[in-house]
């Protein structure tokens, strides 16, 4: 039997450019890899490409001009966003070409904390307040004089200084966790929460407002030649330059296609291939999660569907084969496994059922990191093995 599981790989490319041809970058980035290496690919091997470069080589940017436009096309004077994170990466910007669209704006906020977990202040704090994040409302004077100054407590960024900034005086913040209180300001709403946008649409359209899009519905068409997202619109963006926003990739299933068939002419090999965003895991200290993007990849080849099919191994180690020899159990459990490889297994036991593009893109988004690695390419190999293997 094979002694390494799992491997990962972060593979080196270049700068990517605007309009770069990427499925030919990547190519030529893992053969550099593998001669420089001696890595020998295998079949049903994954390569994760992660989405900044995706788009970036798409040249799917907006400017904020662009995000103006389209809030004067579906807003009049003023507009409500409920729930937007507390971010200046994912949200400042996008802010700022809001602004520039109404006359007036008014932002609600969560509190404690933002529904990726980014806090406004500690839930202790919270606590020692009769303030009952429920049903209370507070204006940003309210706020401020209960709990005071409130900073990010890995930026030190003051979000709610930083977000009426980016409004350049039109701006009201209030503060409830109820997504209908905006009605009390005004009828026309932009829902900006990212994974519960779909209930926060919901409760909005019961509770009668007239006006209501979210970010997933702006910028799913091109306004002046500007990149676009026709499935998640402004979700998914970054910061790309003091005027213009890096919008989520588009036409991602046709590009991993592309990717699967180049690898396929050069190396002779079936490759599945990945685009990866966020990953989808929670810092344990802080409780922020990682997951700002609506998904956590937005295209992949099909072999890497569904959920992963496991045996729970240490409890049946534990509970099943505890009077065997090593030999005997390791024959056991190959058996177990090797009977039934494709059915739900009723001996899971607790094995996490989360999509297989979730673990992976996770894994990609671990091995690549955010600052100067240099990899946005990932090689995983032997993912897909077991212990019968």
């Amino acid at each position: 039997m094979r002694n390494v599981g799992v491997v990962a790989r972060g593979i080196r490319g270049p700068i990517i450019r605007p309009g770069d041809n990427l499925v030919k970058i990547v190519a030529d980035s893992l053969s550099n890899a593998i001669e420089s290496d001696n890595i020998v690919l295998h079949e049903n091997d994954i390569l994760g490409i992660t989405e900044a470069v995706v788009a970036k080589a798409q040249q799917n940017f907006a400017y904020l001009g662009d995000i103006k436009k389209e809030i004067e096309t579906k807003y009049k004077n003023e507009i409500g966003i409920v729930f937007p994170i507390l971010s200046r990466n994912r949200f400042s910007n996008v802010l700022k070409g809001i602004a520039m669209g109404v006359d007036k704006v008014y932002i609600q906020l969560s509190y404690p904390s933002d529904e990726v977990g980014n806090k406004l202040i500690t839930q202790e704090k919270l606590d020692e307040t009769d303030v009952n994040p429920y049903t209370d409302v507070l204006t940003e004077e309210e706020f401020f004089n209960t709990f005071g100054e409130t900073k990010h407590e890995y930026t030190g960024v003051d979000y709610i200084k930083l977000y009426n900034e980016m409004c350049e005086g039109k701006a009201t913040i209030i503060f409830s966790n109820n997504p209908a209180t905006i009605l009390n300001y005004t009828e026309h709403v932009l829902v900006a929460d990212i994974h519960t946008r779909h209930r926060t649409k919901s409760i909005l359209k019961k509770a009668g407002a007239k006006t209501l899009y979210g970010l997933d519905d702006l910028l799913t068409k091109s306004i002046n030649d500007s990149g676009y997202n026709s499935e998640f619109g402004l979700l998914g963006s970054n910061l790309s330059s003091s005027n213009r926003v890096k919008l989520f990739p588009r036409d991602c299933d046709k590009f991993v296609l592309d990717v699967q068939k180049e690898l396929a002419k050069r190396f002779k090999v079936k490759i599945n291939i990945l685009i990866y965003g966020d990953g989808c895991f929670k810092d344990s200290v802080e409780g922020i999660w990682e997951l700002a993007d609506p998904v956590v990849s937005p295209g992949y080849t099909k072999n890497l569907m569904g959920l992963p099919n496991e045996i729970k191994l240490k409890y049946v180690a534990d509970n099943s084969l505890g009077n065997l020899s090593q030999d005997d159990a390791q024959r056991a459990i190959k058996k177990m496994i090797r009977d039934n490889p494709k059915a739900i297994r009723t001996d899971s036991h607790g094995t996490t059922p989360r999509k297989i593009t979730d673990l992976l893109g996770s894994l990609c988004d671990l091995m690549s990191g955010s600052g100067d690695k240099g990899t946005p390419f990932v090689l995983i190999q032997g993912y897909f093995d077991n212990y019968a293997d």
